[in-house]
């Protein structure tokens, strides 16, 4: 009897002083960053020297995935976490349920943090142990402090990685806002020929807007807005191309279909079919007061030439949805004095007030009216409180820009 006392003691001694080295081999491995898999392979070992022969852990990372197991082949684990596990939240004796997913193991331990399920684990095959009724077992209270410990692990690991992720995202916003502020004119004509403004609002860090004005010579200039769709990097240099080579065409003083179809091609080969350019594109001679224009695909700009208010829509699709645009429509339009152009993005007339009904084009028809004398960046901004008004306790949910230019 004494010689068994001593047996049970020294393994008592032995089982402490194992458990002691594991916290801290884990602890040790946590601080030094070890990677993913030789956490794992730790906690493995540890089990195994608990003489537990079976295990399927089960953690959290974006998605539910088995993290590690042995004892079992994975091909025999048909355990989907959302359908099967999710409904524990107490350790549970699992060998006597009888649908047969848990006939391999004995025990199941849902591993929490607060109130969020962060792993569940599997064990069977618990040597020296009788399961009872109750499901407490010798080494319980161990087994689910060291796995707590590995799922925390495992998640502050993904949280860090997220972080690293989330930080080079913000670094990239940060590079297409800079490039998406040099795309844009710093000064805009306002002599005694035009009176051209404009108002740009991103909806988030980056947006998809453009616009831009460019002398051809000396007696006709160009007048261009745009919209890209998608954000980020990616939209914005599709954008510093779309801008380089619409700028090398009015220069080279192309017409605006060459122009079109050229732009079309360079969008097609820079976005390989991935995004499109809505975009309407105009030149103005100052002499002969003709605007000529193309729309492509974008939202109609209004025109009010005199006593008369056009949508101004003749055009093609938008750049980049198809590999060749159909021979656009022109519009040519012969301006009268004291006219007024209105172009924009979607985000202007888009925007909806409580009971869901969009600002729309009408608004802005009844905004150049309300306005015959004003200056555009004057319009601009009454067009901006006019929405904001509008729109009640609705957010801003896209980028908007307004182009307005005041034939004199």
């Amino acid at each position: 009897m004494a010689l068994k006392s001593l047996i049970r003691a020294q393994n008592k001694i032995k089982i402490k002083d194992l458990k002691l080295n594991a916290l801290l081999e884990v602890t040790l491995a946590i601080n030094s960053n070890v990677s993913k898999e030789k956490l794992f392979g730790i906690y493995n070992n540890v089990l195994r020297e608990l003489d537990i022969e079976k295990i399927a852990l089960y953690i959290n990372e974006t998605e539910w995935n088995l993290a590690t197991c042995y004892g079992i082949e994975t091909k025999n684990l048909s355990i989907k976490v959302e359908d099967d596990l999710l409904k524990y939240e107490e350790i549970e004796e699992v060998n006597s349920i009888t649908d047969g997913i848990f006939k391999e193991f004995d025990i199941l331990i849902p591993v929490y943090h607060k109130t969020k399920p962060l792993a569940y684990l599997l064990i069977g095959d618990i040597i020296n142990e009788a399961i009872q009724i109750s499901p407490i077992i010798k080494h319980l209270p161990f087994i689910q402090t060291f796995t707590n410990i590995i799922a925390v692990a495992i998640e502050n690991k993904n949280l860090a990685k997220e972080a690293i992720r989330q930080e080079r995202i913000k670094k990239e916003l940060e590079l297409a806002s800079e490039m998406q502020t040099m795309l844009l004119p710093t000064s805009l004509p306002k002599d005694n020929n035009l009176d051209i403004a404009a108002f740009y609002k991103s909806h988030q860090q980056v947006g998809g807007d453009y616009y831009d004005v460019i002398w051809v010579n000396k007696t006709e200039i160009a007048m261009c807005i745009a919209d890209v769709s998608g954000k980020g990097v990616s939209a914005a240099i599709l954008m510093s191309n779309f801008q380089a080579n619409l700028k090398a065409g009015v220069k080279h003083s192309v017409s605006l279909p060459e122009l079109v179809q050229d732009l079309n091609e360079k969008v097609i080969s820079s976005a390989k079919g991935e995004k499109f350019i809505t975009m309407f594109i105009a030149t103005y001679n100052i002499e002969s007061r003709q605007l000529t224009y193309i729309n492509c695909g974008h939202n109609p700009p209004i025109l009010k030439n005199g006593p008369e208010i056009i949508e101004l829509e003749d055009g093609c699709p938008g750049l980049g949805m198809l590999d060749y645009l159909p021979s656009p429509k022109i519009g040519i339009i012969d301006i009268l004095p004291s006219s007024t152009l209105v172009t924009y993005t979607d985000g202007l007339v888009e925007v909806e007030n409580n009971n869901q009904t969009e600002y729309g084009t009408q608004k802005v028809k009844k905004a150049i009216v309300k306005c015959p004398n004003t200056s555009m960046d004057e319009l601009n901004q009454y067009l901006i409180d006019d929405l904001t008004k509008f729109k009640q306790r609705q957010p801003f949910v896209d980028d908007i820009a307004i182009l307005s230019c005041k034939f004199i």
